[in-house]
């Protein structure tokens, strides 16, 4: 990953959660000068006005920084207050959106929530962006939007569908919102350029909007749907069992099969998204373009159990229980696209990941609040 000559500004959204607030890490070691936006609901900060997240502090510490990371409480759905932000850093040049509701059983329970805050949060965000000429997105999206695929390993081109879950719909309709917008936005510079050259006076706008669709799978600890966080919680003590949901799948042991990826190598791959967005811009290219982040390895869950059994040093107990609802069998990237275009790869095993996730689980029981 290069380091930029330029220090450019760079918004990202959801930015103390753990996927987000590793890209902010990942962004400032590559060169970039970050702002955060976090409504703080998954973290142990929860409901405080906390000047700065821990998550922070713990990253200008790493980073060796003495000052403070401009941070904003603030949820995306109070577009005021995102217009606010925008207001006081008109230095942002890109946004990483990485914040929204995440965990696939509960938004079938709260679908008006999830699509409250994951679409209209989101169109909220587009609307500020483009009112403040900002039009670089890089975008957490998710394999969910493949739904169950008929190819695996999956390719981008397999037809993404109004999935199996809530969540994964939101992921699916925000994608179609952001083609829609490129699309938009190219009909409107043709038509400025046009009345330019009608006018006879130079092209000084820019309408065009660049956004890639990053499709992750499974970044290790990202949220508390995917499985080794639970995993951690037994290790540590505060679950007495993971549940294993069905093992009746068309799989080698019956478990569903994931595709796992380091979130050091999902946050880096948001950096090369992003970089890539100048190399093409600096060319004069502006698109909307999907992009699956994986390791291209599928594990089963009891695979993954194992694993993080090594890395503890003792088995964990679990109990099969019933199948969850929008679960598939099977969801492995191919990642040949991002590896060539975006110039990523992920280069962390699972027994990486497994052993990274308990040395912070074991130093942190019960997350930052244990300090």
């Amino acid at each position: 990953m290069s380091t930029k000559n330029t220090a450019e500004t760079v918004l990202v959204t959801g930015g103390c959660g753990y996927v987000g607030s590793h890209t902010v890490l990942s962004l400032l070691e590559s060169g970039y000068k970050v702002v955060v936006l976090d409504n703080l609901s998954n973290t142990s900060e929860s409901g405080t006005t906390a000047v700065i997240p821990e998550a922070l502090k713990r990253i200008q510490k790493i980073v060796g920084s003495e000052d403070p990371i401009p941070f904003y409480a603030v949820d995306i759905v109070n577009k005021p207050a995102l217009v606010k932000i925008f207001q006081a850093h008109p230095e942002i040049s890109a946004v990483i959106h990485c914040a929204g509701l995440k965990a696939v059983g509960e938004s079938g329970r709260r679908p008006l929530d999830y699509y409250n805050v994951n679409i209209a949060g989101t169109v909220n965000l587009l609307q500020t962006m483009e009112d403040f000429d900002v039009r670089r997105m890089v975008f957490s999206s998710s394999a969910t939007v493949y739904g169950d695929p008929p190819k695996i390993p999956i390719p981008e081109d397999s037809p993404i569908i109004a999935s199996m879950s809530t969540y994964g719909r939101t992921k699916v309709f925000l994608e179609h919102i952001l083609r829609d917008l490129c699309v938009a936005s190219e009909i409107k510079q043709k038509e400025y350029e046009q009345e330019q050259e009608r006018l006879g006076a130079p092209v000084v706008k820019n309408y065009r909007w660049s956004a890639l669709l990053l499709r992750y799978f499974n970044p290790v600890g990202a949220h508390s749907t995917n499985l080794t966080p639970f995993l951690a919680q037994v290790a540590v003590g505060n679950l007495e069992k993971l549940s294993v949901y069905g093992n009746d799948y068309a799989t080698k042991d019956g478990t569903c099969i994931r595709d796992y990826l380091h979130v050091v190598d999902c946050a880096n791959g948001h950096v090369a998204a992003l970089q890539k967005i100048e190399r093409d811009e600096a060319a004069n290219n502006y698109e909307c373009k999907a992009y699956n982040l994986g390791a291209g390895i599928g594990y089963s869950v009891l695979e993954v159990i194992r694993a993080f059994s090594k890395a503890v040093g003792r088995d964990l107990p679990y109990v099969i229980v019933p199948r969850r609802t929008g679960d598939v069998p099977n969801l492995t990237s191919d990642a040949t696209l991002a590896n060539k275009e975006l110039h990523w790869k992920a280069e962390r095993s699972l027994d990486d990941m497994c052993v990274d996730l308990w040395r912070w689980q074991s130093q942190n029981p019960t997350g930052y609040s244990s300090l």
